[in-house]
């Protein structure tokens, strides 16, 4: 018995392929563009991507930054977390010498205030009382030497303070700049809640005027109202209990008018300045 022969079918075997339906943004697509041709999608390779050469950025969490240091650099960050800081020799001694001058000033300013609330100094005054002149003729062109005597009213007003008038006091009368006579102070101690009057005589010697101050002198005298500058510098100590302090240079600048340049002469206007040179 024959066997029955089937005829060859050469053609490939048809397989099934299921397909995943389009997610809906492709059916949407599709249901927009019919003609658009669909992408078939490739095998999907078992071996990662490779990501292509290059600078990447590597996000790290900010606390990880500051509290972990690199491994090369934790020796390194744990030796200067442990240093102390060191302070220089310079700047240990600029802190020693400004707490001490501080402390200095301090004491100063302390004593000073506690002197002042016990003593209550006050500034003494001083006025010119009278003005006498002789040898300033005007009448003649040549050199002149005049004399000036001043009679000056000292006054200490303090209640516990001494003044000694020390050596090395100046007194110079000025007319229009030019020097007309000088003299000093005589040497004297003024005694607390004293006022003290005394005459100091004042002397020129071949003063030449110009024909301008010669001219100004004459009317002056003519108006009855001749102007002088006086300028006193006196160096004194104060006695403040037993205890002397330094030198100090009081100054006392006058401006006054005499009517004319006689011995009776008469004072017209006055006024004063008073100064302290501490130093």
């Amino acid at each position: 018995m024959a066997d029955r022969v089937y005829p060859r079918d050469d053609s490939p075997p048809q397989t099934t392929e299921l397909k995943q339906p389009p997610p809906p943004q492709e059916e949407e697509d599709q249901a927009h563009h019919p003609e658009s041709p669909k992408k078939l999608a490739g095998p999907q390779s078992e071996k990662p991507v490779q990501p292509p050469p290059g600078t990447y950025v590597i996000q790290i969490p900010k606390d990880q930054v500051y509290r972990v240091p690199p491994p090369e650099n934790a020796q390194r960050f744990e030796r200067l977390s442990r240093r102390k800081p060191r302070r220089s020799h310079c700047c240990c001694c600029l802190c020693w010498f400004l707490s001490f001058l501080a402390a200095f000033l301090f004491l100063v300013g302390l004593a000073a205030a506690i002197l002042y609330l016990v003593f209550r100094p006050e500034s003494p005054d001083y006025s010119i009382e009278r003005v006498s002149i002789s040898g300033l003729n005007l009448t003649s062109s040549g050199p002149i030497s005049p004399e000036f005597n001043v009679t000056v009213r000292a006054n200490n007003p303090n209640n516990k303070i001494g003044i000694y008038y020390e050596k090395g006091s100046s007194v110079n009368v000025y007319n229009d700049g030019v020097k007309m006579a000088a003299g000093s102070l005589p040497v004297f101690y003024q005694d607390k809640n004293n006022v003290t009057v005394f005459v100091t005589s004042l002397k020129g010697s071949a003063i030449e005027l110009t024909s301008g101050v010669r001219t100004a002198l004459v009317n002056g005298v003519s108006k009855g109202t001749v102007p002088f500058n006086l300028a006193l510098r006196a160096p004194v100590k104060f006695k403040v209990g037993s205890v002397k302090t330094w030198k100090i240079t009081v100054k006392v600048d006058c401006d006054l008018t005499v009517d004319k340049l006689t011995a009776s002469a008469k004072m017209g206007s006055k006024s004063c300045d008073y100064g302290v040179d501490l130093w």
